[in-house]
């Protein structure tokens, strides 16, 4: 009799991108793992540690074959992935991108609106915030809620665990700035945290999942959104119509609004930036909410790249070939949400064909 199991360990490790039928039989483990519709079965005895991740290797090559983006062209840039989600796993993807981050560094990361948002867990990112060295940042919101304000926010920063971590600095606790963007149609200025500029370059932590407004969110939105002052955050949702309130705008030009911020943040910082992305608990919805609706899908691992554009489209594309991600698929065509990445190419701010490295 077989069983259906959730990848889940009690030790924290996450086995990323398996279905899994297992069945205990006279002491040895027979296990099915789904790879779309094909099956691929093991047997072993006993599990080690060593054997699950050398068998998960193996699995996720096989499905990594299907990128839709992904190319042999030496011209294209790097995107490191391991399906493999511990503290270790995102230092490793941190090393592999061969440089460190110069002078003093803002790392910018999601706090999560409430306990139950799926910001990313002070636990899993702690030994990679320490090995970088810097500052956590982050900007308020522009609605109400637990980060409406500077203060509020870096409360938030706090309740939720991250002062143990690194000093936390909200960028826009003194004043906003206004910063040019070069290529626009919509916004012919960002508006930021004005302490960006008390950096030399910006580490991206961003957690990948959908979102219900971008259709996805990751190192772009982080960028974009997060670094945003309040006023900004509506500047950019508005496409350029307003500072002062929420308004619709046309879907396409708010993507395209957030791909010229983030050229415009880029630029500022000389291209001083470095981007990796977690995908655990991918819901449908964004960190922002205080309630998100559960996961249906399982997490996949982690990804760092110098490029965001190529960063973003392969997380993007793994999500259309993960055999349980209709969901999150759903969400970001039902929004136009690859147009970010299709303008932001346009935009030069990176590509989306990226060479795939699976580290070890």
């Amino acid at each position: 009799m077989f069983r259906f199991m959730r990848t889940s360990r009690p030790d924290g490790e996450t086995r990323a991108g398996i279905h899994i039928l297992q069945h205990i039989s006279n002491g040895f483990e027979v296990c099915l793992l789904q790879v779309g519709f094909k099956l691929v079965r093991w047997r072993c005895k006993p599990k080690t540690q060593a054997e699950s991740r050398r068998v998960k290797m193996q699995f996720e090559a096989s499905r990594l074959e299907g990128l839709e983006h992904r190319t042999d062209a030496q011209s294209a840039p790097e995107v490191f992935f391991t399906p493999i989600i511990t503290p270790e796993s995102l230092v490793a993807a941190y090393h592999a991108l061969g440089r460190k981050p110069e002078g003093k560094t803002a790392i910018k990361v999601h706090s999560g609106e409430s306990e139950k948002s799926n910001n990313l867990n002070p636990s899993l990112v702690k030994d990679l915030v320490q090995e970088i060295g810097g500052t956590l940042v982050e900007c308020a919101t522009a609605y109400d809620g637990n980060r409406e304000t500077p203060e509020k926010s870096l409360a938030t920063f706090k309740k939720h665990g991250y002062a143990d971590l690194a000093p936390i600095q909200i960028m826009d606790m003194s004043g906003e700035i206004e910063i040019p963007v070069a290529k626009h149609r919509h916004i012919a200025y960002d508006i930021v945290g004005k302490h960006i500029d008390d950096y030399d370059s910006i580490f991206v932590l961003s957690h990948f999942k959908g979102h219900p407004m971008g259709g996805f969110g990751g190192a772009l939105k982080n960028v974009s959104i997060g670094i945003a002052s309040s006023n900004g955050k509506r500047w950019i949702h508005s496409a350029g119509v307003t500072k002062d309130k929420w308004v619709e705008t046309p879907q396409d030009a708010f993507l395209e609004s957030m791909a010229e911020a983030d050229e415009a943040v880029i630029s500022h910082m000389h291209g001083k930036m470095m981007y990796l992305n977690v995908m655990n608990r991918l819901s449908v919805d964004c960190d922002c909410l205080a309630s998100p609706t559960e996961p249906d899908m399982h997490d996949i691992g982690v990804l760092s790249s110098l490029d965001p554009v190529a960063l973003d489209q392969a997380c993007v594309d793994l999500i259309h070939t993960a055999p349980d991600g209709a969901s999150v698929t759903e969400r970001i065509a039902s929004l136009h949400g690859e147009h970010i990445l299709e303008y932001a190419e346009e935009l030069g701010i990176g590509s989306r064909a990226y060479r795939l490295t699976v580290l070890d």
